[in-house]
């Protein structure tokens, strides 16, 4: 006689995961795209290059946008001069920005205001923005502020940044098309 003994066993498990560690950070950065058109409408040379969003302008952005009330402003382009290695600090305000100075080469009476379209992805961009060059110089970068007064040093400045590739010579008659790209 054959005796088969069955001991039957279950076993069950569960286990229960959660992210108690979720981080998100916001950084705002962004880039401009600068093209240099000639006077006989060919593009001489483009750059895109990133910037420097400095503390004064994170702190605008940050205070407008979180104070719960409406805000409007007008920001403006400008030009950094190309005369020396241009140095840019998180510090730097419109009223004090040791390492680099405005290039003031161009028709406009005042610093031209751009156009934005409308946030996309966490970005948000300008149309291209013209500076009719009346000088030949040297050209190292693009700034972006709320103040419209060539060379004027109030308002808030955003950021700045040099061209990725050295600072670019310019000369009467050639139109430097910029564009801005904010992204969070």
């Amino acid at each position: 006689m054959q005796h088969e003994k069955l001991n039957a066993v279950d076993a069950c498990g569960a286990v229960v995961e959660r992210n108690v560690g979720v981080s998100e950070q916001l950084s705002a950065t962004g880039q401009y795209t600068v093209t240099c058109v000639g006077a006989d409408g060919q593009i001489k040379w483009e750059d895109t290059f990133k910037n420097l969003v400095v503390t004064v302008g994170k702190n605008d952005l940050l205070d407008k946008y979180f104070t719960g009330s409406s805000y409007t402003a007008t920001w403006y382009l400008g030009l950094v001069d190309g005369a020396s290695a241009p140095t840019y600090a998180a510090g730097d305000t419109m009223a004090s920005h040791a390492g680099w100075t405005e290039n003031t080469g161009y028709v406009a009476s005042t610093r031209p205001a751009p156009t934005w379209n409308a946030a996309s992805s966490g970005s948000k961009a300008t149309n291209a923005t013209s500076f009719s060059i009346n000088a030949t110089s040297t050209i190292a970068g693009a700034f972006m502020t709320t103040d419209n007064t060539k060379g004027g040093t109030s308002g808030i400045l955003y950021s700045a940044g040099n061209f990725s590739g050295g600072n670019r010579a310019v000369a009467s008659g050639d139109t430097l098309n910029v564009t801005y790209t904010a992204s969070v």
